[in-house]
């Protein structure tokens, strides 16, 4: 809305006028039912992430590890298994196929070259809290960040947040939770996972209208026994897993995905029953194969040979 300089003994800038709420008009506010009043059903509607480049990784998550509205998903990744790359990839394909979409990155204790590679390379509002910043910033920033996704789903929008990462979200509360007293392996208090796990839980298809998504990363074999303990309590917690495999992308074999330990629950609600059978018989071919970088490099081979899903479904049962 509108606003006025502040006089004199005043600090800040004071709103003459409200004009919009949430990017609506103020009246509608009104109407608005509270988000824990609102109805979470499993995801239905699917989130196409297919682009017309035909990139690979976005094809291969497409069929064996397919996103909806209001999707909980964890991609658990290693060191330098290209985490930050599938985020982006993910983060364009949303912009491009559903422009209806509102998206948020979220980078908590990230590296500030990171925080600039994101914003240059994603179409999305990129809103972070830099290593640097006092861990009381990153458990502020993660929660106006929610609370705003809340508030546009509530309107009846779909909201998509991509968080990375989670772990380092829990290390954070680590610092600032109040110590219960009980301490769980790794030094992490028992306390400090409640923040993270109601963020993460949020993520929710909404009866009513609209969704909140949440796609988070997962640090796994870091060394640190707190990751572990942090992962171990988040593992189950999602809808979706999206595991990444360091021996894949050491040996330069993108998307670096184990296509064993990805997937969807409830994956029937967002495939087509015809769809759904030829994903089964693909992954019966996989699974045969054995080995995880086996059985990538073949379905590798076999996508790039085909323009797009639909074309290599059809020459599979062919």
């Amino acid at each position: 809305g509108q606003v006025r300089p502040p006089k004199q003994g005043e600090k800040f800038f004071s709103l003459v006028k409200v004009e919009a709420i949430n990017f609506e008009p103020p009246d509608k506010a009104k109407e608005r039912v509270p988000f824990e009043s609102l109805t979470p059903l499993h995801p239905n509607e699917r989130i196409r992430l297919e682009r017309s480049d035909g990139d690979v990784s976005m094809r291969i998550i497409d069929l064996l590890a397919p996103m909806g509205k209001g999707q909980r998903g964890l991609i658990v990744s290693p060191p330098r298994a290209g985490k930050t790359v599938l985020l982006q990839k993910i983060a364009n394909s949303i912009t491009e196929n559903h422009p209806e979409i509102y998206l948020i990155i979220l980078l908590i204790d990230e590296r500030p070259e990171e925080v600039t590679d994101m914003q240059r390379n994603v179409r999305a509002e990129v809103i972070s809290s830099t290593f640097d910043e006092p861990p009381e910033r990153h458990i502020h920033v993660a929660r106006m960040v929610l609370e705003k996704a809340k508030r546009l789903v509530e309107y009846g929008r779909d909201v998509v947040i991509l968080l990375d990462s989670i772990t380092r979200y829990a290390r954070a509360n680590n610092l600032v939770v109040p110590h219960s007293g009980k301490t769980l392996s790794g030094g992490i208090d028992s306390n400090a996972l409640q923040v993270p796990k109601k963020f993460f839980g949020a993520a929710r298809n909404v009866e009513e209208g609209g969704s909140l998504t949440i796609i988070a990363t997962a640090l796994i074999e870091t060394g640190s026994r707190m990751d572990e303990v942090i992962f171990e309590e988040f593992k189950g917690t999602g809808n979706q897993e999206i595991v990444l495999d360091r021996s894949l992308s050491d040996r330069r074999i993108f998307p670096a995905m184990d296509i064993f330990k990805s997937g969807t629950r409830k994956e029937e609600l967002l495939l087509s029953p015809e769809e759904l059978n030829r994903v089964w018989i693909l992954r019966k071919i996989l699974s045969e194969i054995g080995n995880p970088i086996e059985a990538m490099e073949f379905l590798i081979s076999k996508i790039k040979a085909t323009r797009n899903n639909k074309e290599f479904l059809r020459a599979m049962s062919a």
